[in-house]
């Protein structure tokens, strides 16, 4: 078992920034990939970016590609998102996910534990 606990999510003007956090514990193998995903009211859930182990290998949707970055500190078992120039469009549910696949995945049927998840809230 994995349990994630995301937090850092909150209200923010557009062009301001946020960092979610995603703490892990339990089965470390089942963290080799992790990733966040989000979900706007109506939409589907769609992965924003996703990471390995190393943090040699990562993911990011065209969508905030040069805006949002992932990483983790396997030592402090977190993974982070750190969301510059928010735009009102980014607003939606965040979670935090991770499987035990070697590779990564954008589909969410492929992760296998899953955060309660943090809204975001983006202003125009």
């Amino acid at each position: 078992q994995v349990q994630l606990v995301e937090s850092g999510g909150g209200l923010v003007q557009a062009g301001g920034s946020l960092r979610l956090s995603c703490v892990y514990s339990g089965r470390t193998f089942s963290t080799y990939v992790m990733a966040w995903f989000r979900q706007a009211p109506g939409k589907e859930r769609e992965c924003v970016a996703a990471i390995n182990w190393t943090g040699g290998n990562t993911y990011y949707a065209d969508s905030i590609k040069g805006r949002f970055t992932i990483s983790r500190d396997n030592a402090k078992n977190t993974v982070y998102l750190q969301m510059n120039s928010l735009k009102p469009e980014d607003t939606a549910v965040y979670y935090c996910t991770s499987t035990r696949r070697l590779s990564i995945s954008t589909s969410p049927t492929l992760y296998d534990y899953w955060g309660q998840g943090t809204q975001v809230t983006v202003s125009s």
